[in-house]
Formats: C-alpha cells, structure tokens, sequence
C-alpha cells in the first residue's frame, strides 16, 4: 500500500499540471491564479514545519497546534485570495451585463 507521504508527493504533478492549465488559459482571475499559486507556499512551508515537529516534539506536525496553526496560516490565505479574485471576477461581468442591458433599453 501506498504510504501518505508518497501519496502526497505524487499530488504535486497533478496540481501542478492544473496550475499550467489556468495560467495558459488567461481566463482566471489573477487575484485567484495568486491564491492558487499560493497553496505552493503553504506546501513548502508545510514540509518542513512537519520535520520539524517529528524532530523537535516526537510528533506529527498536526499535534503541535501553534506550528500547525502556523502553516495553515498560508493556506488560509491562498483561499481568501481565490475567493476574492473570482468574486472580483463575477462582479466585473454582472456590472458589464448590467452596462449592456442599460444600453439596451436608451432605445
């Protein structure tokens, strides 16, 4: 059986490979491809603030709940950003939407 480090490892390519797919569509929101890009800082800071935790304490990095809370920290963040970027997104074609029907009805 697959071990859930390596389990994880392996999630990187497909992240990765969903990462090249937004970034050369150009159609998400920056604001949202930031965040997106940004749950790779939290793995990078994730990695090692797990060895750390097994070396220092004896145990996993979910235990120690001021090291935990602060990797997680960046993942918080990466999601805010995506929201807002795709909520700037949807503001952006509804105020566009809005400007058409508006130009629609002067006639």
């Amino acid at each position: 059986m697959i071990s859930k480090d390596t389990l994880f490892a392996l999630s990187l390519f497909p992240y990765l490979g969903f990462l090249w797919f937004l970034t050369r569509s150009g159609k998400t929101p920056r604001l949202a491809l930031i965040g997106f890009y940004g749950t790779l800082v939290f793995v990078g800071v994730t990695i090692p603030a797990g060895i750390y935790a097994k070396q220092v304490y004896s145990e996993a990095l979910a235990n120690i709940d001021w090291l935990h809370g602060s990797a997680e920290v960046f993942l918080t963040l990466s999601n805010i950003l995506v929201v807002l970027g795709f909520r700037e997104a949807v503001l952006k074609k509804e105020e566009k939407r809005r400007k058409k029907e508006e130009g629609k009805t002067d006639f």
